[in-house]
């Protein structure tokens, strides 16, 4: 054979085998692609009756509802818990031969999904029943005050409007009984979840959460140290102020104080302590009215989710607020009990922050990447709009003060924020460092655990001979497990958004009298640089694509800190 010929057939063969090695990798992408897709199409249904049969019970607080609910979520957790299709996707995932972006980003959030439920299926199922008879007992309690029965909106309402301590004591008394009654069941759910994170290969539960999620322990408690230090003078400096404050008004020795005279139920709100009460700027406001308003002028219309939402008091119903997806179609519903305040402006306007997250999510993803890059992401926008209840400048525009009330209450106003932000960045440390305590350890004192972080966090003093599970009385220890965090990320991430949106979005310098209000542009950049590409990015290249920086504290520090 002439040379000429064999190096002919040796190139020949090379693209041969080129060719067979790009037709394995595009079968192989092709293989993904069609099982993610009878993936989707098992667990639509399913999601959609786990989301509306939750979203049922949380209204009606009925006990066939919440059958109903469990089993639902059943229904979802055994989906998950397919140790086949966990292989299917395990195998897909370790080829390192998935090219197409899409797909391995779908690979990635499924493998995660299932991972977690890699257990034997009777341990979920018996952890969701725990959790739906806990959160019956949170749904349903009343605190008895003076043998009547009064909602969390009449506890807050009377915290903060007491001048009588020992009434506060009462009331403040009364709403930690929720303790007690889930306290044990609490701290069984806490077993079971951590066995089932050690079965799968995690240390805890509260490990297994944030890496499944695509977050760092170490980075997180990293973040949260720096927090720590970024908060704490300016945090003591406050505190001494709101000491001051409360002393005079409750004629109580400053080193007397104790966590009922704070205004709220577990200090993680600014208490009024300024010269303005912003309540009265919302007194007989409809705030439904206000939220669609806002969020019509931003290009970024609510009212399809105002219909399908609840948004007043019930007996039975949950007496907190939440957003939900239905069907990851359109179908988001909120969930509020709204009183005519700026604490339920501050809600409205931030549950409808997550609403235009999910319902502007681009609904030709992937029906697995229908959702917020991650959950403090959506926290973020909910919470960049939430500020604008305590901001002058918004509430000129939205003309509940005029022009000559801007100059007297801006800079209080903006104190208040200010405050708010200090009181629940050291609330966040407390809900933060007890979850995580926790599951590493949930044989230790916890009542001691949790009363340690509050005197050392929030500095308040503990009532004297004091040992109730006051953890317990907080839903998210027991329901929303891991999450808390969350919050305070979505606030860094509000900040970093908000001086991005003044510098490129707004073309200004002049931070402080941004209202957002009639601002087309903002929702557009929001729609397409937040919303649209839903969970498509791991959450900070999505934040660096967004903003050109991955996620940082420093513009918080210069909103509140600096």
């Amino acid at each position: 054979m002439k040379k000429k010929t064999f190096l002919i057939l040796i190139f020949i063969m090379i693209l041969l085998a080129i060719f067979t090695v790009i037709n394995f990798i595009s079968n192989k992408d092709e293989q993904i692609d069609i099982f993610i897709g009878d993936l989707e199409k098992e667990y639509k249904p399913i999601y959609i009756k786990s989301t509306e049969s939750s979203w049922k019970a949380s209204i009606t607080g009925k006990k066939e509802d919440f059958d109903e609910m469990l089993k639902a979520q059943n229904d979802v957790t055994n989906f998950f818990a397919n140790k086949e299709y966990f292989e299917r996707l395990k195998k897909f995932k370790e080829s390192g031969n998935v090219k197409d972006s899409l797909l391995n980003r779908q690979l990635t959030v499924l493998y995660n999904y299932f991972l977690g439920a890699q257990v034997d299926t009777a341990k979920l199922t018996a952890i969701n029943q725990l959790a739906n008879e806990i959160e019956q007992k949170y749904n349903n309690f009343r605190a008895e005050i003076n043998g009547k029965q009064l909602t969390d909106n009449q506890i807050e309402d009377l915290l903060s409007s007491s001048k009588d301590s020992r009434e506060l004591e009462t009331a403040w008394l009364g709403h930690k009984k929720i303790g007690s009654l889930v306290a044990e069941d609490v701290k069984k759910i806490v077993r079971m979840r951590n066995e089932v994170a050690k079965e799968i290969g995690f240390n805890n539960y509260h490990e297994m959460s944030l890496k499944l999620s695509e977050q760092d322990p170490e980075q997180i408690l990293k973040l949260f140290d720096e927090l720590d230090n970024l908060t704490k003078d300016a945090f003591v400096k406050e505190k001494n102020i709101i000491d001051e404050y409360f002393s005079k008004r409750y004629n109580v020795p400053k080193d007397k104080l104790m966590p009922w005279h704070y205004q709220n139920r577990f200090f993680q709100e600014a208490p009024k302590i300024y010269e303005i009460d912003l309540d009265v700027y919302y007194k007989d406001k409809d705030l439904v009215k206000l939220t669609d308003d806002f969020y019509k002028g931003i290009s970024l219309p609510v009212d399809d989710i105002i219909k399908n939402s609840d948004l007043f008091e019930k007996p039975g119903k949950n007496q907190h607020a939440y957003c939900t997806d239905i069907n990851k179609n359109g179908d988001v519903r909120v969930l509020c009990n709204v009183k005519p305040n700026e604490k339920w402006m501050n809600t409205m306007l931030h549950e409808y922050g997550h609403g235009i997250y999910s319902k502007y999510t681009n609904r030709e993803l992937p029906f697995f990447l229908r959702d917020a890059a991650h959950t403090f992401t959506t926290e973020a926008i909910a919470q960049i709009f939430g500020r604008f209840s305590s901001n002058a400048y918004w509430m000129k525009d939205m003309n509940l003060i005029k022009q000559e009330d801007v100059a007297k209450i801006s800079e209080i106003a903006f104190s208040s924020l200010r405050l708010q932000q200090l009181v629940f960045s050291r609330w966040s440390q407390v809900m933060y460092r007890f979850e995580k305590a926790m599951y590493e350890n949930p044989e230790q004192d916890l009542n001691k655990l949790w009363w340690d972080l509050v005197e050392k966090y929030q500095l308040l003093k503990k009532p004297e001979g004091r040992n109730e599970p006051d953890w317990a009385s907080k839903i998210h220890i027991a329901l929303y497990p891991c999450y808390y965090h969350n919050y305070h990320l979505g606030e860094l991430l509000a900040s970093q958004l908000y001086f991005y949106i003044c510098d490129n979005i707004l073309k200004t310098k002049d931070y402080k009298t941004q209202s957002f209000v009639g601002k087309p542009e903002i929702g557009t950049y929001l729609k397409e640089k937040i919303f649209m590409p839903g969970a498509e990015f791991y959450w900070d290249d999505m934040i660096q694509k967004a903003t050109g920086e991955k996620l940082t504290a420093k513009y918080y520090a210069k909103q509140f800190v600096e």
